[in-house]
């Protein structure tokens, strides 16, 4: 479990690192072509696609976990290898395909801060509001239609960085969660073996 648990926070890590990083170059620099805005959102998701793929090879678990991150991973990785080949033809659904990525990650988050409320964790609600907010804003992108490229570029770029950086907090305290409980557990162990004695 504690395996999983690091490949998982190691993946989301790379993973909104990558957005972050994409994200601050779309909003600071909202001039660059849309066919370089492809083809970055277009390796960002192979990457992330094929990273999910790895986690879910190496960790065989046969969770529901792993299989949904494999059937996440290749459809991120086609997605992604589709925006890098026909660059032109996407561009006019960027914003959509952008939208329908990180509104699945909110759909993620959401299942995140309900495991955080099995785990009786006081601030799950917080996970709960940001994995909201990132559905909104993912449904916001596709459904929304922008007139200025330059204003949809950089509203990309800050939903980009807002769903990493809200995709770290989240998988921070379902780390902390588990360890806490982990040591719970190992004091409980403890005490039972000192009274057995």
């Amino acid at each position: 479990m504690e395996g999983l648990l690091k490949k998982i926070k190691t993946n989301v890590v790379v993973s909104s690192a990558l957005c972050v990083i994409l994200g601050l170059v779309l909003v600071f620099r909202p001039g660059l072509s849309m066919r370089i805005v492809c083809t970055a959102v277009g390796v960002v998701l192979i990457i992330s696609g094929v990273m999910r793929m790895i986690d879910y090879f190496t960790a065989r678990d046969g969770s529901l976990y792993s299989q949904a991150n494999l059937v996440f991973g290749i459809v991120l990785a086609v997605v992604g290898v589709w925006i890098v080949m026909k660059p032109d033809k996407v561009m006019a659904i960027i914003p959509i395909i952008v939208g329908i990525v990180i509104a699945i990650h909110g759909l993620h988050n959401l299942q995140q801060a309900a495991e955080l409320w099995r785990d009786k964790y006081d601030r799950w609600w917080v996970a709960l509001i940001l994995g909201v907010l990132t559905v909104g804003f993912g449904v916001l992108l596709v459904c929304r239609p922008f007139a200025a490229i330059d204003t949809v570029v950089m509203l990309i770029g800050l939903f980009l960085i807002y769903d990493g950086l809200s995709n770290v907090w989240i998988v921070s305290r379902i780390s902390k969660n588990a360890k806490a409980l982990r040591q719970e557990m190992e004091a409980v162990d403890v005490e039972i073996v000192d009274r057995e004695r």
